[in-house]
């Protein structure tokens, strides 16, 4: 039966004792489900500002001229046009005209920050403020690993991202379509997709957006795990909402935006604009664009339900203009981060940036320099949700294993870095200094004893070993210690408890609903 409250909490699992070196921190961090709860990361940097007050002017009077001379489509949905029109936009057709400030009026209501409630109340995130979540990679058709190449993502390729996830203390969120199992048919795979998530995570997820009915089949599941009295004063399932862009909203987002929005859920509105196709060339052009289609969503969302949470979203990206295919980590793309972030923080939301994007198809040199200048830029600027952290391969086409494992590392190191310094008595350390002193061995003082395992990062991945002593284990680059790392984590990997009645109430959900309709493949 359905509960009112966050279903049992994860298991704790008997600590293992400590002990030094890499394979001990290794098979400490494989031990899956015995894992806890990420903890809370909060923000102790500062954020980059790169534009200054005259620069943002412009581009918030150009966002304005774009509403209000070019207007957005909202396509196939009169319910939406005749919510815009009451709140005194202008409606013509399926086209959609702001006045000036209009926009930014109506997005006003929505909350600057708002927690996200895990099936364990330990694994709940907050967005917005000073807290920074991290989230896996989003739609892959296909996945890759070393030993079974390129291919279509299945249910279980599925099941294993979503337990990955769960197993890391790197990333927050458990994601959504963290790939898609393309072998079963598009109208029903959402129902286990959202089980995969309740059943085997406990962390705050995303529902199914791709048809106003399978946002409200996403729904309705989350209610049976948190009750409906819960879901109607807090939020714990989000849709992302992506714009159409060029200034365009069709039906199926309307609709899926709708659905969360009354259920006083979360969405993500993202504009996905590829400089030069989906817009003007240049960025600043894009910028004003991007930040015009997601006021129109954001406005929109406030208008279905005054104070519904929303995240302001982010996928502004290159082009390479001789091929016309998307380029990440550009130094141009990484501007265009910094600005829209400064834009967000004027709306007083939080924002969504993108991670470790790449358009390499393996996990090489250029996926990881394209994708640590991806994510940099988003961490700089100041994300608060950070899509697309571990896994991203191929312009998002591909869902890697081993880049999987890979980037959980960096984003372990970017949680260090955003901690940012301590400075007290024990990080001065007067007393190695006083037992060492001028030319000592400062390896064996009691400072050092007590703080070598928590002073700097340790990687899971990287070797440090001598030349020879690499020579000596087989010669293995990175790519093949992150294949037999992310297969650890499996292996370690324990379900959380989930209670017997809502698990069968789950079930019997998918069960029913797959029963109702026909299988479709489009």
């Amino acid at each position: 039966m359905a509960s009112s409250e966050p279903a049992l909490k994860m298991a704790s699992a008997p600590r293992r004792k400590r002990s030094g070196g890499r394979s001990a921190r290794v098979a400490r961090r494989a031990e899956g489900g015995s894992s806890s709860a990420p903890a809370v990361l909060t923000r102790k940097t500062p954020v980059y500002e790169l534009l200054d007050e005259e620069a943002l002017q412009k581009l918030e009077t150009h966002a304005d001229w774009i509403l209000r001379e070019i207007g957005i489509e909202f396509r196939g949905d009169r319910e939406v046009l005749a919510l815009f029109r009451d709140a005194g936009a202008t409606v013509s057709g399926e086209r959609v005209r702001f006045d000036s400030g209009l926009a930014k009026a109506l997005c006003s209501t929505a909350p600057r920050s708002f927690r996200m409630t895990g099936r364990d109340p330990a694994a709940s995130i907050t967005l917005g403020g000073a807290h920074v979540v991290f989230m896996p990679a989003y739609g892959p058709p296909f996945v890759s690993d070393m030993e079974g190449g390129r291919r279509y993502a299945t249910i279980e390729d599925f099941r294993n991202f979503v337990k990955l996830t769960y197993a890391s203390p790197y990333l927050d969120h458990s994601g959504g379509t963290v790939c898609e199992p393309v072998e079963l048919p598009v109208n029903k795979r959402h129902l286990d997709m959202v089980y995969a998530h309740l059943r085997y995570s406990t962390k705050p997820f995303m529902g199914s957006v791709t048809a106003p009915e399978r946002a409200e089949d996403s729904i309705a599941m989350a209610r049976l795990v948190f009750g409906g009295a819960f879901l109607e004063e807090n939020c714990v399932i989000q849709g992302n909402i992506n714009v159409n862009s060029p200034l365009v909203y069709d039906d199926v987002m309307t609709g899926a935006l709708k659905a969360y929005a009354r259920a006083n859920q979360s969405v993500v509105v993202s504009p996905f604009i590829l400089g030069g196709a989906m817009g003007p060339v240049t960025q600043p052009a894009l910028l004003a664009q991007a930040h015009a289609e997601a006021m129109a969503g954001i406005a929109l969302s406030q208008l279905v339900r005054r104070g519904a949470p929303v995240v302001y979203g982010n996928f502004l990206t290159t082009l390479n203009m001789k091929t016309g295919a998307p380029t990440f980590g550009t130094p141009e793309a990484n501007l265009s981060t910094f600005a829209i972030a400064q834009l967000c923080r004027r709306l007083g939301l939080p924002l969504r940036c993108g991670g470790h994007l790449t358009a390499s198809k393996v996990a090489d040199g250029q996926a990881m320099l394209e994708s640590a200048n991806s994510m940099m830029a988003g961490i700089l600027a100041g994300s608060n949700f950070v899509f697309h952290a571990a896994g991203w391969l191929e312009g998002g086409l591909t869902m890697g294993y081993e880049k999987f494992a890979m980037d959980l590392d960096h984003c372990g190191m970017m949680r260090r870095m955003l901690g940012g310094l301590t400075i007290d008595e024990n990080a001065l350390a007067a007393e190695a200094y006083r037992e060492a002193g001028p030319g000592g061995n400062y390896l064996g003082t009691a400072h050092t004893l007590a703080n070598f395992e928590t002073a700097n990062y340790l990687s899971d991945l990287a070797d440090t070993d001598s030349f020879e002593l690499w020579v000596e284990n087989g010669r293995e680059d990175t790519e093949r210690r992150a294949n037999r790392r992310w297969k650890e984590m499996l292996k370690q990997y324990e379900a959380p408890p989930i209670d017997p009645g809502v698990d069968e109430a789950l079930r019997d959900y998918v069960q029913r609903r797959k029963s109702d309709m026909p299988d479709a493949w489009h």
